[in-house]
This record gives C-alpha cells, sequence and structure tokens, in this order.
C-alpha cells in the first residue's frame, strides 16, 4: 500500500519537473533555439496546430532560426502565428522559408525572464508540494483505516519528505541553470 503511494507520488512530481523543463525550453535566451517555436500553437485549417508538425525547424546559425513548412500555403499562416505569439520576434518571408532573427537581449529583459524563471520554478515547488501533501493525505486514511499503524504512517511521511525535498532540489538546480543561461552576455 506504501510502497504503491510512493510510486505514484513519485511519478508525479517526476511529471512535474518535465513540466517545468518544457516551460523553461520555451522561454528564450540570447541563442536560438527549436524549442522556443516548436510548441507554437498554428490555426491550420481550423484546428490548433504545433508548429513542429507543419514545418521543419532548423538553427543554422548561432542567432537565425530557420523554418521550413511542408507545405507552402502554411506560409501564410505560420508567419501570422509567430506575429501573434509573445515571442517578440519578427518572422522574414522568402515565399520558401521563414527566417526568424534572434536579437540579443536587453540587461532588463533578462532580468524580466529571470523574474518568469523563478515563478515557474516556484509553480513546480507548489506542485512537488502538492503531491506529497496528498501522499500523506492517503497514508493517513490507510491509518484512519487500520490498515496501515502509526509507526508505518511517521515512516512513510519522512520517506515522502526525503523524495519531496529530492525533487524541490532539482528543480531549483533547473531554475538556477535556466537563469544563469538568460543572464550570459
Amino acid at each position: 500500500m506504501l510502497k504503491d503511494i510512493m510510486q505514484d507520488a513519485e511519478e508525479r512530481m517526476e511529471k512535474a519537473v518535465e513540466s517545468l523543463q518544457t516551460d523553461l525550453r520555451a522561454i528564450r535566451t540570447g541563442r536560438a533555439s527549436p524549442a522556443l517555436v516548436e510548441r507554437l500553437q498554428v490555426d491550420y485549417y481550423g484546428a490548433p496546430t504545433p508548429l513542429n508538425q507543419l514545418a521543419g525547424i532548423s538553427v543554422p546559425e548561432p542567432r537565425l532560426l530557420v523554418i521550413r513548412p511542408w507545405d507552402k500555403n502554411t506560409l501564410g499562416i505560420i508567419q501570422k502565428a509567430i506575429l501573434g505569439s509573445d515571442l517578440g520576434l519578427t518572422p522574414a518571408n522568402d515565399g520558401q522559408v521563414i527566417r526568424l532573427a534572434v536579437p540579443q537581449l536587453t540587461e532588463e529583459r533578462r532580468r524580466d525572464l529571470a523574474k518568469v524563471v523563478d515563478k515557474r520554478a516556484e509553480e513546480a515547488r507548489v506542485a512537488v508540494r502538492n503531491v506529497r501533501r496528498d501522499a500523506i493525505d492517503m497514508m493517513r486514511e490507510l491509518e484512519k483505516e487500520k490498515m496501515i499503524d502509526e509507526d508505518q504512517l511517521y515512516e512513510g511521511r519522512d520517506d515522502i519528505q526525503k523524495v519531496t525535498d529530492g525533487y524541490v532540489e532539482q528543480v531549483d538546480e533547473i531554475g538556477k541553470a535556466k537563469k544563469t543561461e538568460i543572464m550570459e552576455v
């Protein structure tokens, strides 16, 4: 019983960390990365579709993204989606591909992005702690139903706290690494 609760909690904490990593990949640094635009939703025949399903995305230079649609008719809608996003990038369309020049970030913009990273990391820490709370609540229910004794409850709480601390530490490291990447000139 306790093993199942622990395993479920670990899986959910792992998903919170993975979600943070995915979110942070989309935050732009001074370098071009396909992750900036690959999850961008494009209105393709009335259905929101991720850009990476409509086009190939490459990085020929450190500050340039090239988006090569598989269907040339989608160039306009892809360009419109990029302009409508919060990326702050202006697409250049030559009829074959879309080029996105990634400009150098200003110091003020870097600080703003660092704050966004802090906010997302805190959300991930809260998610991990919520999983811990849910697991402890389940253990208390088991104790109330006399399926485990009080010693097992305390042992389970200690174990879940150790796991939680490990995932919170991972979140902190990921956030710190992203902030370092952003502040790097």
